[in-house]
């Protein structure tokens, strides 16, 4: 049976909100995304939200908004997407790896307290596969560090956790931004997108500079009232604003997205279920979180992850990986080569990760099929000695 990693919610009716689009002269950003933005701000209660084209390109908007300067250190999990890391590197500033905790992968305050120097303008943490950290204790850690020497921003890294909660707050309650990633395989999806939001009107007026060449007008306003308006450009900014001809396509996916989390919950709980007790390392689910369930990944332990996925590829399962940590990589090797020792969980589990088919409209057969094939094949090659 072939079983496909991901398959997107997307249907033909929805081309016709595209279409919509394409019958007006404007495809680029304007009333539609300004209409998913005004969606944003009342899901997670904040007073501003921007579409972009990328998580990467709206984080690298943020981080160029906060002027992020040579020596300026950003403290992000070493267990997470290079691209973490990468806005950092391109924005100038020096990555400082946190490495996470063993059983829910997630960074954890006293990691990051131990990380805060005097250089330290950022802290980026990451709710992976849709668990939120604990931002409110993280920060309260971080406000009161002695090697503190000014304000340090929170950048939430929420491309996994759009409808998720931490104790009843969503994303961006206690972090000065949230960013989200509309990929092709998240919660919300257009294909290729995001958004941030933010609670502070300052720093907020610099992203929508940052988001846009650093110009002072996006098109829907340098030609509104039917007429040309003049624009400046106040600082350096990139290109990361988000077309409304894909912006169309969000506003049924936020309407929807807290009825659609119990089926992924349902088919989380399954796998739960059927590996408990069994030689996989499984990913530990807080009491207090409520997930966005983003993904099942497990952990395949005695080096036989790519054996794994050799024998789920050869059943006609569709799998991937869900980090390799990013010190791991060469890159981030040749900068940092100390960094790898100082994050040995991230290490490890980098090594172990693999990521199962689970998203809405996953059969009971097609699931069971995977379930089988783990616990008939994946299961000898974690017990091998």
């Amino acid at each position: 049976m072939k079983v496909d990693f991901y398959r997107h919610p997307l249907k033909p009716e929805d081309a016709q909100r595209i279409a919509a689009v394409l019958a007006t002269p404007f495809l680029t950003t304007g009333q539609v995304a300004r209409g998913v933005e005004q969606q944003l701000r009342d899901y997670f209660d904040v007073p501003h939200a921007c579409l972009v084209n990328s998580w990467t390109n709206g984080a690298l908007a943020v981080l160029l908004a906060m002027e992020l300067r040579p020596g300026d250190e950003v403290i992000v999990p070493a267990m997470t997407f290079i691209a973490s890391a990468n806005v950092v590197e391109l924005a100038g500033g020096t990555v400082v790896f946190a490495d996470v905790d063993p059983h829910t992968l997630l960074m954890q305050p006293e990691a990051v307290a131990k990380l805060v120097t005097p250089r330290t303008r950022a802290v980026m943490p990451v709710h992976i596969y849709g668990q939120l950290c604990d931002i409110e204790a993280m920060r309260a850690v971080v406000d009161m560090h002695p090697q503190r020497s000014g304000p340090i921003l929170f950048i939430e890294d929420a491309a996994h956790c759009f409808e998720g909660e931490f104790q009843g707050h969503k994303p961006g309650r206690f972090g000065d931004v949230a960013i989200f990633s509309f990929y092709a395989t998240k919660n919300v999806t257009c294909g290729e997108g995001g958004a941030i939001i933010a609670r502070d009107d300052a720093l907020f007026g610099r992203i929508l500079e940052a988001r846009l060449h650093g110009m002072s007008a996006i098109a829907v306003d340098r030609f509104s009232a039917g007429r040309y308006n003049h624009w400046d450009m106040n600082r350096l900014g990139t290109k990361a604003n988000l077309p409304d001809v894909l912006a169309a396509l969000l506003p049924p996916q936020i309407e929807t997205i807290d009825a659609r989390l119990p089926e992924r919950q349902r088919l989380c709980a399954r796998y739960r279920a059927a590996f408990a007790g069994g030689p996989l390392r499984l990913v530990g689910q807080l009491q207090s979180t409520k997930s966005a369930e983003h993904i099942f990944t497990i952990g395949v332990p005695n080096g036989a992850r790519d054996q794994a996925i050799a024998a789920l590829n050869a059943n006609g399962i569709n799998v991937t990986v869900n980090f390799r940590s990013v010190t791991h990589t060469s890159y981030y090797r040749k900068r940092y080569p100390a960094a790898a020792v100082q994050c040995p969980v991230s290490e490890t589990w980098g090594e172990q990760t693999l990521t199962l088919p689970m998203f809405p409209g996953l059969t009971e057969e097609e699931q069971d099929h995977v379930i089988r094939v783990v616990r008939d094949e994946v299961y000898k090659l974690a017990k091998a000695a």
